[in-house]
């Protein structure tokens, strides 16, 4: 059990946020707990729906792995406009768990994975090309509820019709996204942004192996697994990347972390995927110095 008490020895104390399934942190994420430590700073592992925590006690509350907020980010939304000192802020946090800040970023002008949706209560039929499509929710984390079909098989045209109705029977909007099958081959880049004295600054990229092998059939856990590895970033991802982090509403500066996925789209130029600012997997084990460099971004954020 975490104490939540208030240090009497002047240390920051900062939260790390997380869900109950995920009470000791995502392994990755405890690769930061060390390099605090030596920076002087008391890092607490807390639960965010856990109503003992006093979350005012703290210097700073970082989001971590509330993986569980999909199908409460209502709730999920209200605490964090709740809880002084949140990073990232909560006014990105109901931005960003609403995948149709897609639909703003490519209105920006940003490359973005063409997207349709579906409203709960819309009827919908899939599309009469022979392509492959991915559907998902707006609001999800770890893939859940996400599937891959391909319009050319009558069985995934029912399944995705079925899918689609299921997210609206549930009040759910539905996104609906041409596959790119560039994933297949070169992967899915994720490029991570961390807070440095000048705003955010690259850290390191990783790849991620294709996760979408069919329709959706449920996920055992929290979280798709994911195969991970580390990947240098190329000029172009890094400029598109740029491009979308502009695009954050109130400035990417108040930022302490960003996650900027991209795929090859047609045309071999990068796309986005998704932007991650609530609760992305930070990969630290994957790229050399990479949780000094977290601990150092949260110090940037702590008062001075």
């Amino acid at each position: 059990m975490t104490n939540h008490h208030q240090s009497t020895r002047g240390e920051p104390r900062v939260a790390l946020v997380t869900c109950d399934r995920l009470a000791d942190l995502d392994p990755d994420d405890r690769l930061v707990l060390a390099p605090l430590a030596a920076r002087g700073v008391t890092a607490e592992v807390a639960v965010w729906g856990d109503p003992r925590v006093d979350w005012a006690g703290y210097d700073l509350v970082v989001l971590r792995s509330p993986w569980d907020y999909a199908l409460r980010r209502d709730e999920f939304v209200a605490w964090a406009q709740s809880v002084p000192a949140l990073v990232n802020p909560a006014d990105v946090v109901r931005w960003n768990t609403d995948k149709r800040y897609l639909g703003e970023l490519s209105a920006a002008g940003v490359p973005v994975v063409p997207t349709s949706w579906v409203a709960p209560g819309e009827s919908w039929r899939p599309p009469a090309d022979a392509g492959e499509y991915v559907i998902k929710p707006a609001v999800s984390a770890g893939s859940q509820d996400t599937g891959r079909y391909d319009l050319a098989d009558p069985g995934h045209r029912e399944l995705a019709a079925a899918h689609v109705r299921r997210l609206s029977d549930a009040g759910r909007l539905t996104m609906v996204q041409p596959y790119l099958d560039a994933v297949d081959t070169a992967g899915e880049t994720a490029l991570l942004f961390l807070a440095g004295p000048q705003g955010l600054a690259f850290s390191h990229a990783i790849r991620k192996g294709a996760m979408l092998d069919g329709p959706d059939l449920g996920v055992e856990g929290l979280y798709k697994p994911e195969e991970i590895s580390a990947r240098t970033a190329g000029a172009e991802q890094l400029a598109v990347a740029e491009r979308v982090l502009a695009e954050v509403p109130g400035g990417s500066e108040r930022l302490l972390y960003a996650r900027v996925d991209l795929i090859p789209g047609p045309d071999g130029a990068p796309v986005l995927v998704e932007l991650e600012l609530t609760e992305p997997s930070l990969f630290l084990g994957y790229a050399d110095g990479a949780p000094d460099r977290l601990a150092d971004a949260i110090l940037t954020h702590l008062p001075h």
